[in-house]
């Protein structure tokens, strides 16, 4: 990736920064999300190979209690897949400055080792599996959008996430925003009320191996586990009426024209994006910083990890099933990042 003269200079304004902030040791603590917890890890893995004198760890905790942890104070930095509500940063006297840090798609992951071919999902059926509707893999509707595959006669068993989770965020906000049913039900949340009956599991990790060892499952998950275990993904109807797999290409589709759109407190959900060739679920990650730290260290030290991070980390997002941040975004929140004093 090719980065603008301005993304450049911040950076290496930042790194002016090292030898002050960075001459001793300094542990640095965040908290949250589990959807980018493997792309997190190795940018502190490659960081922390190049800076010595500092120590980061990454409690992966999920997104409702990344939140906690930062509102409370008890972390250095926090992350989270539905960013901050106005209410959650009123709460923060230290000040907020939220930082888009990748982006992701949640995936309808699925164990029918019975079917070769992937399996489509329109719209309006996949709302009705997790509202509790359809309940049979050879339901009449599945089978109409999958004329060329045998389906199995056996019931969907769906499973979800237990835990306070930006995923869950991400996929029951694009259920609200395509079903008006959704929305004035079980809507969208962190934490939402399935309808139907729902195996639950801990973090991306803990659905994604529940899909993986239950025959019939099906469950919402970051695309990158799915991928690392090898579970089949179904194709899903976009806004514009067509089928999109998950891959980098639709999840970059996803993301294209959205730095136009980024507000000025960098927090910008996109439930149903844009585009012929738009995967219809993605989301940004953002990580929680807050505006004052008084351990000027500890500052100097995490200015530069997230800075390393947008810049020279996004290298790693493509092999770990993230989608790269468009530069224009990492513009802004690199920007973003000098309001961290």
């Amino acid at each position: 990736m090719r980065f603008s003269p301005l993304i450049m200079l911040v950076a290496l304004c930042m790194l002016s920064e090292r030898a002050a902030g960075q001459s001793g040791s300094v542990y640095l603590f965040g908290a949250g999300a589990t959807f980018p917890a493997p792309l997190y890890q190795k940018w502190i893995e490659e960081f922390e190979a190049a800076n010595a004198g500092v120590d980061i760890e990454y409690d992966v905790v999920g997104s409702g209690a990344g939140i906690d942890r930062f509102v409370t104070g008890s972390v250095d930095f926090g992350a989270s897949d539905r960013a901050l509500s106005d209410q959650d940063i009123a709460k923060v006297e230290r000040g907020v400055q939220l930082i888009p840090a990748t982006a992701g798609l949640v995936v309808l992951a699925y164990n029918l080792p019975e079917v070769s071919d992937t399996i489509r999902l329109p719209r309006d059926v996949l709302v009705d599996v997790f509202n509790g509707i359809v309940t049979e893999w050879d339901d009449t509707r599945i089978a109409e959008a999958n004329p060329d595959i045998e389906l199995p006669g056996l019931t969907i068993a769906l499973v979800a996430r237990r835990d306070g989770s930006g995923t869950t965020f991400a996929f029951t906000n694009h259920l609200s925003s395509i079903s008006p049913d959704w929305a004035e039900g079980p809507g969208a949340g962190t934490l939402v009320g399935w309808p139907g009956r729902v195996a639950t599991a801990s973090g991306n990790e803990g659905v994604a191996q529940k899909i993986k060892i239950g025959h019939g499952t099906l469950g919402y998950v970051e695309y990158g586990f799915a991928r690392r275990l090898g579970l089949p993904m179904a194709i899903l109807e976009n806004k514009s009426g067509r089928f999109v797999a998950p891959d980098a290409v639709s999840g970059q589709a996803a993301l294209a024209g959205t730095a136009g759109e980024m507000p000025e407190n960098l927090r910008l959900f996109m439930p149903d994006p844009e585009g012929d060739d738009a995967y219809p679920i993605a989301t940004y990650s953002w990580l929680m910083l807050y505006g004052n730290y008084e351990n000027q260290a500890k500052r100097s030290a995490l200015a530069n990890f997230v800075s390393y991070g947008l810049t020279d980390g996004q290298k790693f997002s493509d092999e770990l099933g993230y989608i790269p941040l468009p530069n224009e975004v990492v513009t802004l929140a690199m920007s973003g990042l000098q309001n961290v004093q």
